[in-house]
């Protein structure tokens, strides 16, 4: 079953970098803390499209995933 999308991110308030999210610049994740219906997650660049709604347990499974193969780096 796919995840939820909060079509306009912006509507939301409380956005932070994701302490997961790389020190580059241009690869910043964001996420919100405390929404009663999951982990909201999107793209920085991007503050009013849209957002993924992850369950608690797609969250860790997502950050999991990433700890063990992360993604390349830039050169």
């Amino acid at each position: 079953m796919p995840e939820p999308m909060i079509p306009n991110a912006a509507e939301l308030v409380g956005w932070r970098k994701s302490t997961y999210s790389g020190n580059e610049a241009g690869s910043c994740l964001e996420v919100v803390d405390g929404h009663p219906d999951g982990i909201p997650v999107r793209d920085s660049k991007i503050p009013t499209g849209p957002a993924l709604l992850l369950s608690t347990s797609g969250w860790t499974s997502f950050i999991t995933s990433l700890k063990e193969d992360p993604p390349p780096s830039k050169v």
